[in-house]
C-alpha cells in the first residue's frame, strides 16, 4: 500500500497519560488543555515556573510541556530546577518546550537544557500528540510507589 499521507493520520490517543503544562499565558493553556484531554490525556496546568514545580511534586505526571517564554523564570530556568530534583519528585520526567524561537540553536539550546523535544509556535496540535504521545511511550513513569 501506498505510504500514508502525515495530514491524513489520525491523531495519536494520549489515553490516561497524564501531561503537565506550563505556560503563563492563559489562552495558551486552555488551548493545550482542550487538545490535549481531546486526545484522553489527563491534564493539570500551572500559569508560572514555580507553580509548575508545585504541581509536578503533587501531580507526577508522565510528560511536562513548558513555554520557554515566560516571566520571571522562563523555560530554561523551569526545566534546571526540575532536573535537579530527585526521580521520586520527578526530576526525571519528560519534557517538552514550546517556543517562537525556531532557529537551530534554539532547538540545541533546549535539548541542553535538558528537554527532550522542541515543538515551535505556533503549535501544530498533530506535531504536539504525537511528541507526547512519543515521549510517554519512550519513557514510561515510575511505578506509583
Amino acid at each position: 500500500p501506498p505510504p500514508m499521507d502525515r495530514e491524513a493520520m489520525p491523531p495519536p490517543e494520549l489515553g490516561s497519560v497524564r501531561v503537565l503544562v506550563v505556560d503563563d499565558e492563559e489562552d495558551a493553556r486552555e488551548f493545550l488543555r482542550t487538545l490535549l484531554e481531546d486526545s484522553g490525556a489527563h491534564v493539570a496546568t500551572a500559569g508560572s515556573a514555580m507553580e509548575g514545580l508545585q504541581v509536578l511534586q503533587a501531580e507526577h505526571p508522565d510528560v511536562l510541556v513548558s513555554d520557554i517564554g515566560m516571566p520571571v523564570t522562563d523555560g530554561y530556568g523551569f526545566i534546571e530546577r526540575v532536573r535537579a530534583l530527585s526521580a521520586a519528585k520527578g526530576g526525571h520526567t519528560p519534557a517538552v518546550a514550546l517556543t517562537a524561537y525556531a532557529r537551530s540553536e534554539d532547538r540545541t539550546r533546549v535539548l541542553r537544557a535538558g528537554f527532550q523535544s522542541h515543538v515551535p509556535k505556533p503549535v501544530e496540535p498533530g506535531e504536539l500528540l504525537a511528541v507526547i504521545a512519543s515521549l510517554a511511550d519512550r519513557y514510561p513513569a515510575l511505578p506509583k510507589a
